[in-house]
């Protein structure tokens, strides 16, 4: 009589092995994501961004400031920038507020940069200043007809000033 031999032919994994390995490749992946975190990566591209506007828009305020006699762009009604309020806060840099697009684009700053929270758009160009806009920035003038441009829509809110 043959004697059965278990186990001789074994094919496959186990159960349990299929367990550890899938825990093991969880543990992995958890690990990844807490190393990447996608929404802080969208936070700081986005907050790169606004920073690189804001130096960009006090840029072209600035040469424009330069090439006209240190006088500062006044704009669609002849209204001069305005001060700083008293929370720190400027007005929005926009068709129906602080409109200065016409003095700056295309000139001294190829399209007005627009906030990454107000959506993909590409950004206020000649053509578009005619027209409705808004940039998401903020604009005002402090002692000494210093610029401020403020970018509210961060996280926390920052400037630039010169």
């Amino acid at each position: 009589m043959k004697k059965f031999q278990k186990n001789q032919y074994r094919f496959g994994f186990t159960l349990i092995e299929l367990l550890v390995v899938i825990a093991i490749l969880t543990v992995l992946l958890a690990i990844t994501l807490i190393a990447i975190n996608p929404q802080e990566q969208f936070r700081k591209a986005n907050d790169t961004k606004r920073r690189s506007d804001v130096g960009s828009l006090l840029n072209a305020v600035s040469q424009w400031s330069a090439d006209n006699g240190g006088v500062l762009p006044t704009f669609s009604s002849g209204t001069p920038i305005p001060t700083t309020g008293a929370n720190g806060a400027g007005s929005q840099l926009s068709s129906a507020s602080v409109n200065i697009c016409d003095k700056l684009v295309p000139k001294y700053i190829a399209a007005l940069p627009v906030d990454p929270t107000l959506g993909p758009t590409p950004g206020i160009d000649a053509t578009a200043c005619a027209g409705s806009y808004q940039t998401g920035y903020d604009i005002s003038q402090g002692a000494s007809s210093r610029i401020t441009i403020l970018a509210p829509n961060a996280p926390t809110p920052f400037y630039v000033s010169r």
